[in-house]
């Protein structure tokens, strides 16, 4: 398959680029608004062109203990589901990340809590970003704000999951889920052989080739000071992370009075605010967080050194907002604007909310 352009939506698109990045193994459970990943996986029909393993798991924890077994022997795996689903498979996620094992997991975001709502929310953040399963770890997180990205992220998060040998996740909204958008597909790389996998993989588990190693993976330690050792390992991974992994845009901050800081489809919102809030001669910045982890601390601390307030806009409560306030340490005002219950905010909701923030209070 050489490189395509075509039309289709953010989830069939994370489809596409995952047969054509050679993924060895899908094990999803259909939930709205996803189900188009498994759905497309099952009409293309890989198993008969590249040999990749697509199978419609019992449940989402039947499907990321595949995901957990298909890892451990090397093999590039993933998963996807929505935000109930998701947190099925936190005591896997959390397994996984022990084991220190790279894997792929789209979240395409839906409100909640509970069942909620199938429209789109970002009310996910906390779960993804913070670890939602128990014990001290984290995984890289993708957030993407176009169709475009949702095909490029599965190259990147399982490129970024073999470096590390971590999980990454595609932290999407339903929004960029649904939207259909012009995508530029990547040209198709070959599976790797089970040779290249052993030489690639020293840790993986199978080991009945003589040139593969055999290995155990387990996560219990019931040594104290091993189980430390083991954590203290994870911690330098995670720093490594954060010091060579960033990845944010900004957009007209060289000369903000003002900053907005949205990742997702939220962005795209706030950059036409922006685009209005301009005309009016009120000059607003925008920081897009690409990775949720690891954040882009500096980068909106070093903005923050020459506006007047922040403002954080996301489709929830106010979760993002914590880590904004951290990177400023309280040096300037930072305010939210959210909505809930699947509701997405447009352009002017966004102005209204920043102006009685800044604008108003300025003037009293």
């Amino acid at each position: 398959m050489e490189e395509e352009i075509k039309l289709m939506k953010g989830n069939e698109a994370i489809a596409h680029a995952a047969v054509r990045y050679g993924v060895d193994g899908y094990f999803g459970y259909p939930i709205t608004p996803q189900s188009e990943v498994l759905e497309t996986l099952e009409a293309l029909m890989p198993w008969n062109t590249t040999g990749m393993v697509v199978l419609q798991a019992e449940s989402e924890v039947a499907a990321i203990n595949m995901v957990y077994g298909g890892a451990s022997t090397g093999k590039a795996v993933m998963t996807s589901s929505s935000s109930p689903g998701v947190s099925l498979m936190q005591e896997g996620l959390s397994y996984i990340a022990a084991g220190e094992l790279p894997a792929l997991i789209v979240n395409v975001m839906r409100g909640g809590p509970g069942l909620g709502t199938i429209h789109p929310s970002q009310a996910d953040y906390f779960q993804a970003t913070k670890g939602g399963g128990h014990g001290d770890y984290h995984f890289i997180v993708l957030a993407p704000a176009t169709v475009q990205e949702m095909a490029d992220f599965v190259g990147l998060g399982f490129d970024l999951a073999f470096k590390y040998r971590t999980p990454a996740m595609i932290l999407a909204d339903g929004i960029v889920g649904q939207m259909m958008e012009k995508v530029k597909l990547p040209p198709a790389r070959p599976r790797r052989t089970e040779r290249e996998i052993a030489e690639q993989c020293p840790w993986a588990v199978t080991g009945k080739p003589e040139w593969r190693k055999p290995n155990v993976l387990t996560t219990l330690e019931l040594d104290s000071y091993k189980m430390e050792e083991n954590n203290l390992r994870y911690q330098r991974t995670y720093r490594a992370i954060e010091e060579n992994e960033v990845r944010y845009e900004e957009y007209h901050t060289d000369d903000a009075e003002y900053l907005f800081v949205a990742f997702g489809s939220i962005a795209r919102i706030c950059l036409k605010a922006i685009e209005d809030a301009r005309e009016r001669g009120i000059k607003i910045g925008l920081i897009r967080p690409i990775t949720l982890w690891p954040f882009p601390t500096q980068a909106i601390a070093e903005a923050a050194k020459g506006v007047k307030g922040i403002m954080v806009v996301e489709l929830n409560a106010g979760q993002m907002i914590e880590d904004v306030r951290m990177a400023v340490e309280g040096r300037v005002p930072v305010r939210h604007f959210g909505r809930l219950g699947g509701i997405v905010p447009n352009p002017q909701e966004v102005i209204d909310a920043f102006e009685a923030e800044f604008v108003s209070q300025s003037q009293k």
